[in-house]
């Protein structure tokens, strides 16, 4: 096993950005000021986990176009370990739309990433027997990213699944392959609607009390973690009883690091990128030592404009806030 590898399984988008001063409605022509860089859930996640010191691969699907070489260039200027299976389709594109505030909309076409097969990661399980980590998404096909966690299963990897968009579906036999879900309020949400038909409004779920929430997230997922980001308000830890991770609480919430943000397109994947390197550089630290690390990351990243692009280093997290 490497000393710190991370897998990240996922996809890749080409980001048209217009920065706005209220997000449009329907019917509704803004004017606004635009820019285009690398994004999709999964390279953010890989861009984030291989800054934050963890070798890191990152299994996805490109077009044989601008798109694709974009993707190429980065991922080797990062010393980031790509792995791509050749697509006929064009590469992943995203709208986005971000306001005055940092709040964002998106639209993604997935492109390419619908070709990522089962198959092709696979062929990859090598590569992931030599992880501590694997972490995926959903904005790839589902036969891919539950290949991805049985072979991390039976090399002895650990799982985290980033359950999003919050519109996807998410089988109960994906969920019982994850060892940590990191849904945020909507997906959180979206998913206990789906496998609980329990109801609750994301905007209400920072304010739940602590053991009503735990209730909730031991529903969801009886024999894993559930880690709930929260925005400003930090985020929620929630563990099996039996799978404490180092903690020494089941539950407990970790609060937001201090900035002034810009713009929080990305910072659910800065933290999960964060979150599985710190875990993997330092499997027997606490849980919430790697939380804590995962936030401050995030909230460094929205001080700055894009996605991938605005993943900070290790060197600079460490040197703002110890």
């Amino acid at each position: 096993m490497s000393a710190a590898r991370v897998v990240v399984v996922g996809s890749f988008n080409v980001d048209h950005v217009w920065t706005v001063a209220a997000l449009p409605r329907p019917g509704e022509t803004l004017s606004g000021q635009y820019h285009t860089g690398p994004g999709g859930k999964g390279f953010n996640q890989a861009t984030a986990a291989v800054r934050a010191g963890a070798a890191t691969t990152f299994v996805c699907a490109l077009g044989q176009d601008l798109g694709g070489q974009l993707a190429r260039a980065l991922a080797a200027a990062d010393s980031l370990d790509l792995r791509d299976h050749a697509s006929e389709a064009p590469t992943g594109t995203a709208g986005i739309y971000v306001d005055h505030d940092g709040r964002n909309s998106i639209v993604i076409g997935p492109g390419a990433n619908a070709d990522l097969s089962a198959a092709f990661v696979v062929a990859q399980r090598d590569l992931i027997a030599q992880a501590r980590v694997v972490l995926a998404q959903l904005e790839s096909p589902l036969a891919a990213i539950e290949a991805a966690f049985v072979a991390a299963r039976d090399a002895g990897a650990r799982t985290v699944l980033n359950p999003a968009p919050a519109d996807a579906l998410v089988p109960a036999s994906l969920l019982a392959l994850a060892d940590v879900i990191t849904p945020n309020e909507t997906e959180f949400c979206a998913q206990l609607e789906r496998h609980l038909g329990e109801r609750l409004d994301p905007s209400a779920l920072a304010a739940l009390d602590d053991a009503a929430l735990h209730a909730l997230c031991r529903r969801l997922l009886p024999h894993g973690s559930v880690v709930v980001t929260l925005g400003a308000a930090g985020c929620f830890a929630s563990h099996a009883h039996d799978r404490l991770h180092g903690d020494a609480r089941a539950h407990y919430r970790v609060p937001a690091a201090q900035v002034q943000p810009q713009d929080t397109t990305g910072a659910g994947d800065a933290f999960n990128g964060a979150l599985s390197a710190s875990w993997a550089r330092h499997p027997d630290a606490a849980f919430a030592d790697h939380l804590h690390y995962a936030n401050r990351f995030a909230a460094l990243s929205t001080e700055r404009p894009g996605a991938a692009a605005s993943m900070p280093h290790d060197a600079q997290v460490r040197a703002r806030f110890g």
